[in-house]
């Protein structure tokens, strides 16, 4: 079965890039547009369940994400390759690390998702669990991650997106794997290098904790705080975004 993805590129330094719960392949905002095609070669997979792969059976956990995301490198002939991943998208690529880590050149988390359970209070956990089915709820949250200062009209940009984009039924089960599911053990003490990226605003997912949990488990992990962003630096401050992870890939 080919994986549907986009490209982005064709230059020398190959990356696969991993969406975030709310997003997909498509809703990566204009840094689409500032990266850089001769450098780089990026390819940008939909999970099972979104985007062009709506359609497409599965389990939706992320063990699943990670046999697609190592298929595909395999259709792309890339026998290694460097990850980024976005929120849900960074505990997913670190699901691939864990599987096959001599192909991972280099792994950068946007905003990442730690490797072990994501802990919820009881507000939070009726929150998250109750937004595959209430658009109320996500918005909430994407409100949330962003620091309670975006537009209106953005929020409600990225939640028509969410919902036409994904089942919810993969929507609930993703965050149900995600959201429990332990790979410290996995992928404590790897050396591959490693970028976390943070947003300023994020009221959830902030440079603290990275340090607690991503710099605890990495031992060649840098976290760098992008100033004026929340949990979209790709939207909120695309340029900026694009620079530090192209410098990082280069190095």
């Amino acid at each position: 079965m080919a994986i549907a993805h986009r490209r982005i590129g064709t230059g020398p330094v190959r990356v696969i890039v991993l969406h975030d719960w709310f997003g997909t392949s498509a809703n990566w905002g204009s840094v689409l547009d500032h990266l850089d095609p001769q450098g780089f070669s990026y390819a940008f997979p939909d999970y099972r369940g979104y985007g062009e792969r709506r359609d497409v059976p599965g389990r939706h956990t992320l063990p699943e994400i990670a046999d697609d995301v190592l298929a595909l490198a395999d259709e792309l002939g890339w026998d290694t390759f460097s990850l980024i991943g976005h929120s849900m998208g960074g505990k997913a690529a670190q699901q691939v690390l864990a599987r096959a880590p001599e192909r991972v050149e280099k792994l950068i988390g946007l905003t990442p998702v730690p490797a072990g359970p994501y802990p919820m209070d009881d507000a939070t956990h009726a929150l998250f669990y109750g937004a595959a089915e209430d658009p109320d709820k996500r918005r909430t949250i994407l409100d949330l991650v962003t620091g309670n200062r975006v537009s209106r009209h953005w929020l409600e940009r990225m939640v028509a997106h969410s919902l036409d984009v994904s089942r919810p039924e993969a929507f609930a089960a993703y965050l149900a794997d995600w959201q429990s599911r332990d790979l410290s053990s996995a992928i404590k003490g790897s050396t591959v290098p490693v970028l976390v990226l943070v947003g300023e605003y994020d009221l959830a997912l902030t440079a603290e904790v990275m340090r607690a949990t991503w710099q605890a488990s990495y031992p060649n992990c840098r976290i760098v705080t992008i100033p004026g962003a929340g949990h979209y630096p790709p939207h909120e401050t695309p340029v900026a975004f694009a620079t530090e992870v192209e410098a990082f890939l280069r190095g």
